[in-house]
């Protein structure tokens, strides 16, 4: 180096050749933009259309332009937010009004003419910011900004709470009764549907759209229902909450962005406006939650209530009422199907072992609650599980522990506050702690989740009281009498410390949801097991020996290899002797089960506290039975006397 005249080294600036072998230059061409906020928009990029432009046309057959097709998507929905009491739907426009620097400019269209200054609002000088189809990922950044009690767990679930309401609340659902659903729908003693007249739907439906309008911005989904794609239903849910966004993202099928680009006007909308108390006022309502179907419009509106599985279960009544129009039945029920492409409908209430039943690792999960059969096949109908997470572990439920990732929502549930480590043994917010999360997730999914025809009809049932057979072969008459009953028993407690069985019946295997009257459904059943050959099955999961309290539940072990023989056919070709009472037809044998377990009656020491017990649950069958028995089905009645035959016999 040489010296600059102050006595200090001269910095070469000049490189020699020899620099260039040492030396490695990394630097980069600075970032174009001129500032932070410019910076950061280069972060993001947007998705372009993944349908072709020019193969996009309109009803008419003229091409539609993306500008049109988006302004098409922003009418629809502001259509669908429309008031009843104005003209016009509400000024809308997708995005989040925090990116937002300035407020857009309004597109004039069809449905935005300027209307009479009577009908000006507040509301209406605003825009309404459409959160439209969001991602998990964008949908976690809205619940943990915005919404208190949105956590990320260290599985990478999001944990969040439903509010006060913490499950259903079926005394609170209602159904408009007009001159159409009078006629069609269940009604009175022992039916779920309660009725409510069109006006006071009328006037809920605008308590919901004008909270949900007054809100800066919503979330909007746009999905299917069905994975048979000749009997798919359109779906648009509109909520306040990013958590029931995701919910219903996991829920429903998603649609691909070709879909979604086409989607148009949806077959049913749903107005959750949960946050927002109902007007107790109002006639009909008993509480400030309501939720409430109107089946000519098309529509369900939620008033306070948070808990997600209303959305959930009032989409399965919608698929109740439209689906058997169509000759279709729809089931509450459990679908698997195995490597030889037989599939099994898997029936039971709570703890019955419907889930772990259905889910096998030697066979395909078409899907595990809802489930549409038609002259196809049988079809999911959703697009995700719904999973209870009370006392979850991974050794019992490995598929649903390991489902419990990124994009999966969690209701509920108690957490570990450094670590967000979930302690699913914790009930101190509700013991009704739930899952949501893609069927994807689950590694033995069918996707499509769609099947040919049953082979096997499953019914199970937990006796407590000890005398059901663990396994019976059921004719189609028994079938739909055991279906129509929906029977399994809880172990209640009592005083003293004494407990005892109590029966609980529930039509269809879930009457809270069906929207005919059951035996309806019934038919249906019996009818398409006839057509394709399907064998109906009772399934005994509860206890053997004596009832709860002084014999043993029937070993998981020993219902596996009973599932196992239906699956495969060789219980088809076992010995069968008929049961006293019940007249269910038993087999003699099956191999890794003990024969004496296969007749109640060996099992028990006290033989006459055995027919004692028998009697006493026939009879419950029979009162049960009572509300069905005078429903008749065709103009002879022939089909509810062959149901009624197929009862207990004393």
């Amino acid at each position: 180096m040489a010296s600059n005249g102050n006595g200090l080294a001269k910095i070469e600036t000049q490189k020699r050749k020899e620099d260039k072998i040492i030396c490695h230059d990394d630097s980069a061409v600075p970032v174009k933009a001129q500032t932070e906020d410019e910076l950061h928009s280069l972060q993001k990029k947007k998705s372009a259309p993944n349908t072709p432009i020019k193969d996009i046309q309109s009803a008419f057959g003229i091409p539609t332009t993306e500008v049109e097709r988006q302004k098409q998507q922003l009418q629809s929905i502001s259509a669908s937010l429309a008031s009843l009491t104005r003209e016009t739907g509400p000024k809308v426009v997708k995005g989040d009004p925090a990116s937002r620097a300035e407020t857009p400019k309004l597109v004039q269209t069809s449905q935005h003419k300027h209307t009479a200054a009577p009908n000006i609002t507040d509301s209406s000088l605003k825009f309404t910011h459409i959160l439209y189809n969001l991602s998990p990922a964008e949908l976690y950044e809205q619940a943990i900004q915005n919404e208190k009690g949105s956590f990320i767990t260290s599985s990478g679930a999001m944990a969040t709470l439903s509010g006060a309401k913490t499950g259903r609340s079926p005394r609170d659902k209602r159904v408009v009764k007009d001159e159409t659903t009078a006629n069609e729908l269940w009604w009175g003693k022992g039916s779920p549907n309660i009725e409510m007249d069109e006006q006071t739907f009328l006037i809920n439906r605008e308590r919901a759209v004008d909270y949900l309008c007054s809100l800066e911005k919503v979330f909007v989904n746009d999905q299917f229902l069905n994975w048979d794609p000749n009997n798919r239903i359109k779906v648009r849910i509109v909520s306040a909450r990013a958590y029931h966004s995701l919910f219903m993202h996991n829920m429903c099928i998603r649609p691909t962005p070709e879909e979604l680009e086409n989607f148009g006007t949806p077959d049913f909308t749903i107005y959750n406006a949960g946050k927002f108390p109902c007007n107790r006022y109002t006639h009909y309502m008993t509480s400030s939650t309501s939720i409430d179907i109107n089946l000519a419009r098309r529509e369900m509106v939620i008033l306070g209530t948070q808990y997600a599985g209303e959305m959930k279960k009032g989409l399965f009544s919608l698929m109740h009422y439209l689906m058997p129009k169509r000759q279709i039945l729809s089931l509450h029920s459990g679908c698997n199907m195995g490597k030889e492409g037989d599939v099994a409908l898997f029936f039971g209430l709570s703890g019955t072992g419907k889930t772990t039943l259905s889910t096998d690792h030697n066979r395909y999960l078409i899907g595990d609650d809802e489930h549409c059969w038609s002259d196809h096949g049988v079809s999911n109908i959703e697009g995700g599980c719904y999973a209870k997470c009370i006392d979850l572990s991974r050794e019992k439920e490995p598929d649903i522990w390991n489902a419990i990732k990124f994009g999966t929502v969690l209701e509920n549930v108690v957490f570990e506050e450094h670590t967000r480590e979930v302690d699913y043994a914790d009930k101190s917010v509700t013991e009704n702690t739930r899952a949501a999360y893609p069927i994807e997730y689950i590694p033995n999914a069918k996707i499509p989740c769609v099947g040919p025809h049953p082979k096997n009809v499953i019914l199970l049932a937990c006796d407590a009281f000890g005398v059901l057979p663990p396994v019976s072969k059921l004719n189609l008459a028994q079938t739909m009498y055991h279906f129509i009953s929906g029977y399994t028993a809880l172990v209640a407690g009592t005083e003293d410390g004494i407990k005892e069985p109590t029966a609980t019946f529930s039509a269809c295997f879930g009457a809270a949801f069906i929207m005919l009257h059951p035996t309806k459904y019934a038919a249906m059943l019996a009818e398409k097991m006839q057509k394709h050959g399907a064998t109906g099955w009772l399934v005994n999961t509860g206890w053997s020996g004596g009832s709860y309290g002084s014999g043993s539940r029937i070993k998981l072990a020993y219902t596996r290899k009973i599932i196992d023989a239906i699956h495969s056919g060789e219980l088809l070709k076992a010995n069968y002797t008929k049961t006293e009472v019940f007249g269910l037809e038993i087999p003699s044998e099956l191999e890794g089960v003990p024969s004496q377990i296969l007749d109640p009656v060996n099992t028990w020491p006290d033989k006459n506290a055995y027919k004692e017990t028998l009697m006493k649950l026939g009879g419950l069958f029979r009162k049960n039975f009572e509300v069905f028995a005078n429903y008749k089905i065709g103009a002879d009645n022939n089909l509810t006397e062959q149901i009624l035959a197929a009862g207990p016999n004393f």
